[in-house]
């Protein structure tokens, strides 16, 4: 796979391509992916409400480092490698509330709420040991409409224009005065880069989802494209016990976070890699708390179930065909596809540092 680089150039969405079979199953990838995607992005791993208070911890994993989020006594939230500097031992094992300090739970070395090390037990006889020497690294951190994002990497872009414009459009909505209702989770026989392809274009809706189709206006359905995300939308429409009047906005953030923005709702998806070919994929849903918000939950929750299930079909019998040695890239659609198209550019960009070669065929 490394050896391979006949083609790295991009030739533009009116000449594009998909992704070739052997990115959705080639394990090289999925380390790559690992090291120049995830690990070198912004990902969703909490929301507000569970780090409101003093000592309100998570513990999340990002790209297969665990995390540790931390609400400090002066407010501020700060994120480290959930590894204590001795021995790689873990400094918590599961989100809560209440913590103080941080002590590891292997040998208990003992770090203050900014990753300072306050205590080594027994480490008085190790030559040139100091304490004041330790301390946790720093991991880049931000909260933005009630949703919290961490980085491994400073190397990551700037977070203020991987999200940019996106308060804006979605104005006067304010996420972050929604409440937290609930978390789905799925998990699915696919690459997690097929849920995503399938996410990012609504040239399915007709033949897989009849009844979203009904729901969403498909002659008025458009896609934009920004540096870092990608917005479909459309206006709703026979949808009042569902949805209500107004507008579907889905957002796409590369790489792998989905904000589906209705009235009186946010649904944030999170796709995460669990293998070449399985990939599981986090709903949280997030409601306005006004009366007619609050009446449409339960209805809210079949429609999507009904969706989801539409979708996993598909998605896990597109990664057969890929599995099957009788795909070729095929060409995208300019007019519906154009949101699959900037998502491979980036991956194409993330590939290129691997030496991954991933041109269209000639």
């Amino acid at each position: 796979m490394h050896a391979d680089v006949r083609d790295a150039a991009s030739h533009g969405l009116a000449h594009a391509h998909a992704l070739r079979a052997d990115y959705y199953v080639d394990r090289d990838v999925l380390a790559a992916e690992r090291r120049n995607v995830f690990g070198r992005s912004w990902q969703l791993v909490a929301h507000q409400g569970q780090l409101e208070e003093p000592g309100d911890h998570v513990v999340a994993q990002v790209a297969g480092a665990s995390v540790l989020l931390l609400r400090g006594r002066d407010g501020a939230l700060r994120a480290f490698p959930n590894v204590c500097r001795h021995r790689a031992g873990p400094l918590a094992h599961c989100s809560g509330k209440g913590m103080q300090s941080l002590r590891c739970k292997y040998h208990g070395w003992l770090y203050d709420q900014q990753g300072r090390l306050l205590a080594a037990p027994e480490m008085q006889d190790a030559a040139g040991f100091e304490i004041a020497g330790v301390c946790l690294p720093r991991l880049p951190v931000r909260e933005w409409q009630g949703l919290v994002f961490v980085a491994l990497d400073e190397r990551v872009p700037e977070f203020e224009r991987v999200y940019s414009g996106i308060a804006e459009r979605i104005a006067p909505i304010d996420l972050a005065a929604m409440r937290f209702e609930r978390r789905d989770v799925f998990d699915l026989a696919c690459n997690w880069k097929v849920y995503v392809d399938n996410f990012l274009e609504g040239y399915h809706l007709p033949i897989v989802h009849p009844g979203l189709s009904k729901v969403v206006d498909y002659r008025a359905y458009e896609t934009e494209l920004a540096a870092w995300h990608s917005l479909q939308h459309s206006p709703l429409r026979n949808g009042d016990d569902i949805y209500g009047e107004g507008e579907a906005l889905y957002f796409f953030v590369y790489p792998n976070v989905m904000l589906n923005v209705m009235p009186g709702r946010l649904q944030s998806n999170r796709v995460l890699p669990l293998g070449v070919g399985r990939c599981r994929v986090e709903f949280d849903y997030y409601y306005a708390q006004d009366a007619e918000a609050l009446a449409r939950i339960e209805r809210d929750r079949e429609f999507s179930d009904e969706v989801q299930h539409e979708d996993t079909a598909i998605c896990e019998a597109v990664q057969r065909g890929l599995e099957s040695g009788m795909y070729e890239a095929g060409r995208l659609s300019p007019r519906r596809e154009s949101g699959v198209w900037h998502f491979h550019e980036l991956l194409r960009t993330a590939y290129a540092l691997d030496g991954l070669a991933t041109g269209n065929p000639e």
